[in-house]
Formats: C-alpha cells, sequence, structure tokens
C-alpha cells in the first residue's frame, strides 16, 4: 500500500506533538519531515520519549523549516505555527506544489480586514485567502476534498460551531441573542512559558480572559452569517481552567418559535432531535447524547469526538447546547488528520480511532 509523505512544521508545539502521535501511527502516512528550531538535531524519541517504542521516532529528527527542502520530503504539509507566521510558509509550499493544512488562524477568515481586526497585524498572504477552505470537514466535507490549502478550525469554533449550524440552518433558532460560555485547558494557551500560565497561577483557580472580544470570534461569526444569509453577533466569554486538555461551551440559544406550553415544547424538542439526526447521525466524529446524558472533558480527551447535548427550558424559553471536545484533538490535530484523510481520499477515521 502506498503512503503519502507528509510533513510538520513546527511539531514542538502541543498541536505540533498531537499530528506527530496521529501521524506516526497512521497506517497510510509516511511521516517524513518535522521542524522545530528549539529541537533542531534531535530525534522525535528524544524531544518526546512517549514516542520511543515507534521505530520511525527514533530515526526522524527534526530539522530548521525550509519551505524548499519540505517540497521535496512531503506531498502534504502541516502549519502549526503561530498566527502571522504560517502565512508566510503557506506561499512558497503552494507554489512548489504541496498541499498546505494550517492549524493556525492565518487562513479562517476571508477578510483581511477581519483578520486585522482581530489579530492586530497585516495578513501575511491576502491573495490566498479566497483559496482557502474552512476545514470543518462535518461541514465543507466537498469543498475539503478538492482543496489544496485547508484552514483548520480553531478549538473553541469547533465547540461553538458544530452545534449551532444545522438549527441556524434549519431556522429552528434566532439569529439573535446567542450566547456561548466555554471553559479550555490550559494547553489551549500553546506551549509557552508566560506567567499567566504556571502550574501555581492556573491550579485552584478559574478564571475569565479575551473579554468582551476574543478572536475567534471572528471566524465564529463568519460561518453563522455564511448560513445565516446575514451578519449574526454572538457574546463569547472564555475560561480558563486547571486541567490539561479539553473544552466545555454552553450555548444559550432564543428558539424561532416560542413555547410555552409541554406540547409545543415536546413538538419543538421533536424537531431538534430531528435536525441534529439528519446533520449528524452518521457521522464518526460526532456523538450525540441521549437522556439524562450531559458532555463531559472526561469522555472525548485524547479522541477526536464531539458530544452534544441539548435541552429546552419552559420556564425562560430558551434552548441550552452543550458540547465538549479535546482542545488539541478534535479542536486541532485530529480535526486536521480528518481534513487530510478527506483530501487524500483515505477512510475518514484513518488514524483516528
Amino acid at each position: 500500500m502506498r503512503k503519502t509523505s507528509v510533513a510538520v512544521v513546527g511539531a514542538s508545539g502541543y498541536s505540533g506533538e498531537e499530528l506527530v502521535r496521529l501521524l506516526l501511527r497512521h497506517p497510510q502516512v509516511e511521516l517524513t519531515a518535522v521542524t522545530s528550531r528549539q529541537f533542531a538535531g534531535q530525534t522525535v524519541a528524544q524531544a518526546f520519549p512517549k514516542f520511543a517504542q515507534l521505530p520511525q521516532a527514533r530515526k526522524l529528527r527534526f530539522t530548521e523549516p525550509n519551505p524548499e527542502l519540505l517540497s521535496k520530503q512531503a506531498e502534504v504539509v502541516f502549519l502549526a505555527l503561530p498566527h502571522g507566521v504560517a502565512g508566510e510558509f503557506a506561499r512558497p509550499l503552494l507554489e512548489l506544489g504541496c498541499q498546505v493544512i494550517d492549524l493556525s488562524a492565518d487562513f479562517r477568515l476571508k477578510s483581511a480586514a477581519a483578520y486585522k481586526e482581530f489579530y492586530g497585524h497585516d495578513h501575511p498572504a491576502p491573495e490566498l485567502l479566497a483559496k482557502a477552505v474552512y476545514g470543518l470537514p462535518e461541514i465543507y466535507r466537498t469543498a475539503i476534498k478538492s482543496a489544496s490549502l485547508i484552514a483548520s478550525p480553531g478549538c473553541y469554533p469547533t465547540s461553538i460551531l458544530l452545534p449551532i449550524l444545522p438549527l441556524l440552518q434549519a431556522k429552528l433558532i434566532k439569529e439573535t441573542g446567542i450566547i456561548a460560555d466555554a471553559l479550555s485547558g490550559v494547553s489551549g494557551a500553546g506551549r509557552k512559558a508566560e506567567l499567566d500560565y504556571l502550574f501555581v497561577e492556573c491550579n485552584e483557580s478559574v478564571r475569565p480572559y479575551g473579554v468582551p472580544k476574543h478572536r475567534h470570534l471572528s471566524e465564529v461569526e463568519q460561518e453563522l452569517s455564511l448560513v445565516a444569509g446575514q451578519p449574526v453577533v454572538i457574546q463569547f466569554t472564555p475560561h480558563l481552567i486547571p486541567v490539561n486538555r479539553g473544552i466545555l461551551t454552553t450555548l444559550y440559544l432564543a428558539p424561532h418559535k416560542h413555547f410555552t406550553s409541554e406540547a409545543e415544547m415536546k413538538t419543538l424538542a421533536d424537531q431538534i432531535s430531528g435536525c441534529y439526526a439528519t446533520a449528524y447521525g452518521k457521522e464518526p466524529f460526532i456523538r450525540l447524547l441521549e437522556g439524562n446524558a450531559l458532555p463531559d472533558t472526561k469522555n472525548v480527551t485524547g479522541t477526536n469526538v464531539i458530544e452534544i447535548a441539548w435541552r429546552l427550558d419552559l420556564r425562560t424559553g430558551r434552548l441550552i447546547v452543550m458540547s465538549a471536545v479535546d482542545n488539541v484533538v478534535k479542536g486541532a490535530g485530529g480535526q486536521a488528520v480528518q481534513s487530510f484523510n478527506i483530501v487524500s481520499d483515505f477512510d475518514e477515521t484513518a488514524g483516528l480511532i
């Protein structure tokens, strides 16, 4: 069986490490290059001893990133780099004939002006924005299949968009008044030495941040607006919690049809159930919870699964939707591999189950 040659640029961060873990075990992948200025010269096994039992990890060495060399080593290149840096690598890699899957925010937005507003600097490759496909497989599977540049979504947007988009498309909820509260593990901040993310600062502590305009709002509102056919503005508050990984998101939504009785609530409940079943009933990485079950990060950690549950509140007239994902798998590396499987015409679950 022929294997696809793959490289990971920026393989020393949490998302990059997760990509390395998944790709080393992928049955149809040959991981041919990993780059990291920090670990240059070391083998993957030396940098990440947890992979030492894998022969390829003992042989493959980190190198300095070089687009020309990477294009000779790999057909597909994953960019696990900070925003603003990834765009600088994407352009030469695409020109040299590689397919690029970017885990940064550089190609998620369609507007260079919106990128500058939310990220504070000019876009490094604005001419590529129209070329990029937003890599949310359950929504854009067909477009991903023929893409040469895939912009893998952020972790918070994944936890918000997958629960909301089917309801918005089916016109079961209003486009206004959407509130999202989310709690994320510390790995969501990336592997970096900053005071706010030291153990003593995070442990036994829960705090909001990025209020009122977190960067991920830009792609969330973009995708919601595309489905709604009109501008959608939401209220989003992220929180840092003292766990390594995982995101739990709670969404407060207003149904289009107001309900005031048990009978009306049951009718709406059936419509919501049917909407989710139609949209996601056959999706391998979406777990629609039934009965009294509610999302729990411990059930998705280390997997490419998102759990979704919902409740109607007769007292307030609101729909409450909850989700749980692993921020470095379904929210980063795993979702990127899922898109890779689609664009490579592999089984979508390859290397992920």
